[in-house]
């Protein structure tokens, strides 16, 4: 006879998707990035559900281990979304800024920047890498206050990476991209510090 401990079908039925969409998820992380690390305990708690804040913003001087952290940071919360409130595999897009600016150009094939302004303004969270590492167009910039305006008042997610804080982005995202970051990432702003782990491990 079962005991009230163990897990009824549908909790079984939850963690089999929690296991495999955790599992795709780590398939799609760079080999550098790919081994669990500890988070500090802001950055843990962002992807447990625990803060106040939806968003992340994590920044700090090169090599301090930014990238891996968000990396980590997304992967528990993917795992994270198979509690009792379950509502299906959550959609998470991640892209490098310079990768993600590119893509936005008007000259995009068959207008593909529009579509991809859609779908980023929808996914469950959104991870854009090292966002000061190259400067947008006027055009671009539109575009993602589309993106992040969207994302502002809908309050989804964004898991963010840079080396300046979010007042600092005005001339690389535009002043409006500026403030709305700064405000969905109030209180989700973590500061690393260290030595360059580029010099001996994956930063």
């Amino acid at each position: 006879m079962p005991s009230s401990s163990d897990p009824t079908a549908r909790q079984s039925w939850i963690a089999e998707r929690r296991d495999a969409a955790v599992a795709t998820f780590t398939a799609k992380i760079p080999a550098i990035y790919r081994a669990s690390i500890e988070l500090e305990a802001d950055m843990a708690a962002w992807a447990a559900g625990r803060s106040d804040c939806p968003s992340l913003f994590l920044t700090g001087p090169i090599g301090v281990g930014k990238t891996h952290s968000a990396w980590q940071a997304t992967r528990e919360w993917v795992h994270g979304r198979f509690g009792s409130d379950y509502r299906g595999t959550p959609v998470v897009e991640i892209y490098r800024s310079t990768a993600l600016f590119d893509a936005l150009r008007p000259d995009a094939h068959d207008n593909s920047g529009r579509a991809l302004v859609k779908h980023l303004q929808r996914v469950d969270l959104l991870f854009i890498d090292d966002l000061a590492a190259a400067r947008p167009s006027s055009w671009t910039q539109e575009r993602l206050f589309e993106i992040f305006d969207e994302r502002y008042i809908n309050r989804r997610p964004v898991i963010i990476t840079c080396d300046v804080l979010p007042a600092a982005l005005e001339d690389v995202v535009g002043d409006r991209v500026r403030s709305r970051l700064a405000e969905m990432c109030r209180g989700g702003v973590v500061l690393l510090q260290g030595a360059d782990r580029r010099r001996g491990a994956a930063a």
